[in-house]
């Protein structure tokens, strides 16, 4: 069993781990993760790490990219692929980075500096460890037997308005690590919450059907973005609010929709080829952009 259990306040975290079990849950989710190709090396030099780290900054990193995880899903059983690939690649046993993650949790409960770190620190920790190992983050989630969860949520229809949080309680309520969306748009709003959930929180997005419009930008949200050869992801202007339905305002909605494209590691020309298409017709892209521009990250077969 893989289990890591908090105790708040000044009490010293209660640990278990049982090791048989550990081995195999870390095997199996290299392979789902794609990262059977990394074995356990020897515990190397502080020399031998990248970024210029020492080995006790690593471990630290490894630890604080496992709580966020945890404490975004309020999830024991939460981690993420890039902590597993870490602990392997570098040689860190698990005990080490529970016990990193539990002191680094019971200090923050007492000190509001190392709260503050710790916080800077969780925004990019994740995101450093895939740099470093070249995984790919994501949210993984063990049940109580070790076993690794893969429940999806399938979402089809209009993005209407509470749209978000309805997906986001499901997405937390089913202890999901990913979302399939069908759909033909609708609140670019309520899309855009929800895609800045979706990466903040390590969630993969796949589009097996139809994905248009606003639907387009929870693609984007997606930590990993699958699609599959018979999906159809179509984009065109957006309806400019009547309290924008100016040259000017369609121009701030143009830069925004570049902007969050941006700021998911998209190529912000889908915006512009987006805003050169009437809001009554429809621009398909091809799975073949869709990879080339990062909006897809990869081709599957099946979802």
């Amino acid at each position: 069993m893989l289990e890591w259990l908090y105790h708040r306040r000044r009490h010293r975290p209660v640990t278990t781990v049982t090791r048989p079990a550990v081995a195999l849950a870390l095997s199996a989710l290299l392979l789902i993760t794609g990262c059977a190709g990394i074995a356990r090396k020897p515990a190397p030099d502080d020399a031998a790490l990248p970024g210029g780290m020492n080995r006790d900054e690593l471990l630290t990193t490894i630890a604080t990219c496992h709580l966020r995880r945890v404490v975004q899903n309020e999830d024991r059983g939460a981690t993420d692929a890039v902590v597993i690939a870490a602990v392997e690649r570098y040689g860190f046993e698990v005990e080490d980075m529970v016990e990193r993650a539990n002191a680094l949790t019971v200090a923050a409960v007492d000190d509001p500096a190392a709260r503050a770190s710790l916080r800077r620190l969780a925004g990019t920790a994740c995101e450093r460890l895939a740099a470093l190992t070249g995984a790919s983050s994501g949210l993984v989630r063990f049940d109580r037997s070790g076993n690794i969860g893969n429940t999806w949520v399938v979402v089809n229809g209009e993005i209407h308005d509470g749209f978000a949080d309805e997906v986001i309680d499901k997405l937390r309520r089913e202890k999901a690590v990913g979302l399939l969306i069908t759909s033909p748009g609708g609140s670019l709003y309520e899309a855009r919450r929800l895609g800045r959930y979706l990466r903040q929180n390590g969630l993969r997005v796949g589009v097996k059907d139809v994905c248009t419009s606003a639907c387009v930008d929870v693609l984007a949200g997606g930590i990993e973005r699958f699609v599959t050869r018979g999906a159809k992801l179509g984009i065109h202007q957006s309806k400019v609010p009547k309290h924008l339905s100016s040259h000017e305002g369609g121009q701030l909605s143009v830069v925004a929709a570049a902007l969050y494209l941006r700021e998911m590691g998209i190529d912000d020309t889908v915006a512009l080829a987006a805003a050169s298409v009437p809001n009554d017709k429809m621009y398909w892209i091809s799975v073949a952009e869709a990879l080339e521009t990062g909006l897809a990250t990869k081709l599957v077969d099946s979802l």
